[in-house]
C-alpha cells in the first residue's frame, strides 16, 4: 500500500511552497495567523533570513536561534533547526505536519520534577518515606 501524501487543508507542500505569505498566512490557525499579520520581529526576520540562506547553500547544520516563538511556514520544512530551551540547544528536523506549530513546541523547556529524599532541613513528619 502506498504511503498518503500529505496535505496541509487540502494543499500539497510544493503548492503551499508556492504561495505567496498572505495566502499562507489565510491557511494557519488563528493565533499563529494574527501573531504573523502583526509583523515579524527582528528577531523572526533574522531567523527567516538564515533559514532562506541554509535552503539555498544546503547547509548540513543546524539553524541556531533563540527565537522561540516563530511559527513554522511551508518554507521552513526540510531545514534543521537547534532552538535554545534555556540551557542548551534542542536539534530537530521541520517536517510538514509541523506547519502551522512554534518552534517552542517541539523543544521542552522544562523538564520533569523528579522527587526523591527529602533535603536538608525538611520536618521531622516528612522525612517519613512510606516502605512498599
Amino acid at each position: 500500500m502506498a504511503k498518503k501524501e500529505f496535505k496541509y487543508r487540502g494543499y500539497k507542500i510544493e503548492e503551499l511552497q508556492k504561495m505567496s505569505h498572505d495566502e499562507v498566512l489565510e491557511l494557519l490557525p488563528s493565533r499563529a495567523r494574527r501573531s504573523l499579520k502583526r509583523g515579524l520581529t527582528e528577531q523572526q526576520q533574522k531567523l527567516l533570513k538564515k533559514v532562506r540562506k541554509a535552503r539555498e547553500t544546503g547547509q548540513k547544520g543546524a539553524v541556531r536561534t533563540h527565537c522561540r516563538d516563530m511559527v513554522i511556514l511551508p518554507e521552513m520544512v526540510g531545514v534543521k533547526f537547534a532552538v535554545y530551551t534555556g540551557k542548551e540547544f534542542s536539534e530537530f528536523e521541520a517536517k510538514t505536519e509541523m506547519i502551522g506549530h512554534y518552534l517552542s513546541e517541539f523543544t521542552l523547556s522544562r523538564r520533569p520534577v523528579k522527587h526523591s529524599a527529602p533535603g536538608v532541613g525538611a520536618t521531622r513528619s516528612s522525612l517519613f518515606v512510606p516502605i512498599k
